[in-house]
């Protein structure tokens, strides 16, 4: 597996796999490239399908500045390495001198025809249950694993990961207003936040969870700095969870940093063997892994065993298994910042529900991984980000029913 530093990417939102990746590979080209007078993309699949909703070609010609840039949308193609696929051609003279196919493979991360982003693989364990044996053996802790293999530079890297993620809370629960896109959206964050103080504690808990993870998702929906968790379109979850607790229940900075170790390798686990990424698997890699991530992180916070940190990490994976990416309009709004809300307080309660069991169940969390890669294969591709299906399809339809009927 590789440094839990590709997984926690910070970068500019909306979307690792649509905004990011596609950027840091213009990026990439345009260095390759330096006599380059023009440039010309083509987006094929998922990234041509709702990549003007996650600003792709924003992010594109952003990077290729000040060069000219044509886009070529190709939706209805796909590359047969995965369904975010694109291709870079470098002009001269209106000739052109060089081509590059990429692949945009999920939480802002990269691959091309050679294979996989030259990272180096540092851990040994690939699966949760190599890991939880680990720590039987040797009496030591799962972010003791991380600091064994990364070195203790990690911890600068994660303090700088935690200030981005609580910077971006602070924005989003202090920002009001409507999102960009055609579906002028209201944030509704800081009203949740809000009203959060006149409720019982109960009540408070889900709200406070709620706003916490819809202000992040918020501003990345408006394109605003974030850190992936594991993805920018699930980016609201561990931050929500872990702020809660270090609010709620006096954890340290230092606590913090320890969990969001734990946490990667969670999400790590999942990218190395099934996926991160919505075109590929739908959100279940996306918001199920954020889950995971999250319930092992809050089990760790709350003084539990590796063993129930692998039980509520299994929770949280399989009770999204099976869900599709359906974004309305192709923007990360709907239904995208709410399942950040209702995947924060299902981490929480995932890891209470392990916490009160002493971690034994019959279903890994190994083998929860591998359905959901099944289950993301066997998705129909109108249901793993493509715009074309669920509730993207419904509510097109119903709109352009509306505006007929105005007419």
């Amino acid at each position: 597996m590789e440094s839990v530093k590709e997984l926690y990417r910070i970068g500019i939102g909306p979307s690792s796999s649509h905004t990011m990746a596609p950027r840091k590979a213009a990026e990439e080209f345009k260095a390759r490239n330096p006599i380059a007078e023009a440039f010309r993309v083509t987006l094929f699949g998922s990234l041509a399908a709702t990549g003007k909703g996650h600003l792709t070609d924003k992010a594109i010609r952003e990077a290729l500045s000040p060069s000219p840039v044509e886009i070529i949308w190709k939706p209805g193609e796909t590359l047969p390495a995965h369904p975010n696929g694109m291709e870079f051609e470098a002009l001269v003279d209106r000739e052109v001198v060089s081509k590059w196919r990429a692949y945009s493979i999920g939480g802002g991360a990269l691959r091309d025809d050679e294979g996989f982003e030259p990272e180096a693989d540092i851990y040994g364990q690939v699966t949760m249950c190599g890991l939880v044996d680990w720590t039987r053996m040797t009496g030591r802790t799962l972010w003791e694993y991380v600091e064994d293999h990364e070195g203790r530079e990690i911890w600068e890297y994660l303090t700088r990961v935690w200030g981005v993620m609580k910077d971006t809370v602070n924005r989003g629960l202090n920002t009001t207003g409507a999102l960009p896109g055609a579906i002028h959206l209201a944030r509704r964050a800081s009203s949740y936040y809000s009203k959060s103080r006149l409720f019982s504690p109960g009540l408070q808990r889900t709200s406070l969870l709620s706003a916490y993870a819809m202000a992040v998702a918020e501003e990345n929906a408006a394109g605003g700095m974030v850190v992936c968790a594991p993805t920018c379109g699930s980016c609201g979850v561990l931050p929500a969870v872990l702020l809660y607790l270090q609010e709620t229940h006096g954890s340290s900075d230092i606590d913090i940093l320890h969990a969001l170790a734990t946490a990667g390798l969670v999400g790590n686990i999942v990218k190395s063997n099934a996926s991160i990424s919505g075109a590929e698997v739908g959100c279940q890699g996306e918001i199920g892994t954020a889950c995971a991530m999250a319930a092992a992180a809050a089990v760790q916070l709350l003084g539990g065993t590796p063993a129930q940190m692998e039980y509520a990490a299994e929770m949280g994976i399989e009770h999204h298994l099976g869900l599709t990416c359906d974004p309305v309009e192709g923007l990360v709004q709907i239904p995208c910042i709410e399942r950040n809300a209702f995947a924060a307080t299902r981490a929480y309660d995932a890891a209470v529900f392990a916490l009160v069991s002493d971690g034994t169940h019959r279903i890994s969390f190994d083998e929860v991984v591998e359905t959901m890669k099944q289950t993301g294969s066997d998705l129909e591709q109108s249901y793993r980000e493509t715009s074309t299906g669920g509730l993207a399809a419904v509510y097109r339809e119903s709109h352009v029913s509306k505006e007929m009927k105005d007419e």
